[in-house]
């Protein structure tokens, strides 16, 4: 295990390698656990953050580690296993990395910078960012079009790149299409003629389909995308990226990005059936990394963002300035309003204080009006301590904290066969730094009461995103 630095009772240690690789049939159980819950919850993050002699500088660099919390008949067991996609076997065979991460990059001559721009080759398939399930197949993903897929019951990776995304860059946030079970998504294709391109995919397929492209000159950073019944909402923050940058400038990827607040904050919609566009709507700069929710209302489409006033967050987690306990940026739960007769853009807070790595009754609600989103606050730390349920109707906040506890994304369960939006559990994978290790935190999502927690016997790095697989079990 990496040494965690930092003081007693700080948020670094959740910033340090996890060298083993577990199975644990039961953790320690405190509390009672809801007898409906069956199921696992599947997480991928960074956990490994040296490589031999180099240190990798961001935290979304780190090579990526799947985590399994089985829970069934009021037990909890765990597994995790790093991913074995083409980067992290690269590592181990060369001792250095081979691809190009968000903010580390091998050493390549100018020639292969631009070889491996225009052809698409080379893009990392270290899926540390979220999971998703299509069918009866489960990936890994991050920001490149290289999903890894893998076995949820042994976490063992089952193939690489279980279908391209048609770009050099797409989203881990992907939505699922109702009608058909398959997947929504986003990609970018970045060179001489560059463009933004919506695709769908199949739940048993590994051929996407593109709905829908638009062209773009300086290509935007975005994270995610929004949904709703009849469009596909881009929002275009002005942190953009002149394509051939990324090959002649000899910097890593997202030290190629530039904040432009004059451009301001553009939004444009594409039609989930015929790929028609909408755009011209147009606000003040902001930057998110996260889509909330979207939906349709009476010649409005409204979007739901978590809201920084400019692109600083990413400099904040760089590790250095992790480790040494800088506060990183907040954002604030912001919603948009898109009028389709005249363009107009207004936007207005739905909640004081900050609110990240947001959650919502997803299978009821995306794509629909809805009342509560679940979040991460940061604390006194400097860092995401809280779980925060907020009242999107009046602004109401309800929050659960423990000293030196460091909460990572809440994910919503809902409760079968429950009529009510926020009846269930929400699952946090928590770090104790003051106990060095970290516990699977259960509270009932409509009070944020404690209902149980199982203790790991080691700490957790932080990661980003996971979901919750009803019935499944480890092999």
């Amino acid at each position: 295990m990496g040494t965690a630095g930092g003081i007693a009772g700080s948020p670094a240690i959740g910033f340090s390698t996890l060298d083993s690789e577990r199975e644990i049939d039961e953790l320690p159980l405190h509390g009672e656990l809801p007898g409906w819950l069956n199921g696992s919850l599947l997480r991928t993050g960074p956990a490994k953050f040296e490589v031999g002699q180099r240190h990798l500088r961001h935290w979304f660099d780190g090579l990526a580690m799947l985590h399994r919390f089985t829970i069934a008949a009021g037990r909890v067991s765990y597994g995790n296993r790093y991913l074995q996609s083409s980067a992290y076997r690269a590592v181990q065979q060369r001792g250095d990395i081979a691809f190009g991460e968000f903010a580390t990059d091998p050493c390549r001559s100018m020639f292969k910078r631009v070889q491996t721009l225009f052809s698409g080759g080379g893009a990392s398939d270290n899926a540390n960012v979220n999971v998703a399930r299509l069918g009866e197949r489960f990936v890994a993903m991050t920001e490149t079009p290289l999903p890894v897929e893998f076995d949820a019951r042994t976490l063992r990776s089952a193939a690489v790149s279980a279908y391209r995304a048609p770009g050099h860059l797409s989203t881990a946030h992907p939505h699922l299409d109702r009608a058909g079970g398959g997947m929504l998504n986003y990609a970018a294709k970045l060179g001489r003629s560059s463009r933004y391109s919506f695709f769908s995919l199949a739940p048993g397929s590994s051929e996407p389909r593109v709905i829908g492209s638009m062209p773009v000159k300086e290509p935007a950073y975005m994270h995610s995308f929004g949904l709703t019944e009849r469009w596909l909402v881009l929002a275009e923050f002005p942190f953009v990226v002149n394509p051939l940058a990324l090959a002649l400038s000899g910097r890593p990827y997202i030290e190629n990005y530039t904040w432009r607040p004059e451009r301001g904050t553009r939004f444009t919609l594409m039609d989930r059936e015929t790929g028609e566009l909408r755009g011209g709507f147009q606000t003040d700069a902001c930057f998110a990394f996260h889509h909330v929710n979207a939906y349709d209302s009476s010649g409005e489409v409204v979007v739901d963002l978590c809201a920084y006033p400019d692109a600083g967050v990413v400099q904040d987690l760089y590790l250095e300035r992790l480790r040494q306990g800088t506060p990183v940026s907040t954002a604030a739960l912001t919603r948009f309003r898109l009028k389709l007769a005249d363009t107009s853009v207004t936007s207005s807070r739905l909640a004081d204080g900050d609110l990240e790595l947001p959650r919502i009754n997803y299978g009821r609600c995306n794509e629909h009006p809805y009342r509560y989103v679940w979040g991460n606050a940061v604390g006194p730390g400097g860092w995401f301590q809280r779980v925060v349920k907020v009242d999107t109707r009046n602004g109401l906040t309800l929050s659960w904290g423990e000293e030196h506890c460091y909460a990572g994304e809440p994910v919503f369960v809902a409760r079968p066969d429950s009529d009510d939006e926020d009846e269930g559990v929400l699952l946090s994978v928590v770090l104790d730094a003051s106990a060095g290790g970290s516990f699977l935190l259960v509270l009932d999502a409509g009070d944020l009461s404690e209902l149980a927690r199982a203790v790991v016997p080691h700490h957790i790095p932080f990661s980003f995103h996971g979901q919750y697989a009803s019935g499944v079990a480890p092999a």
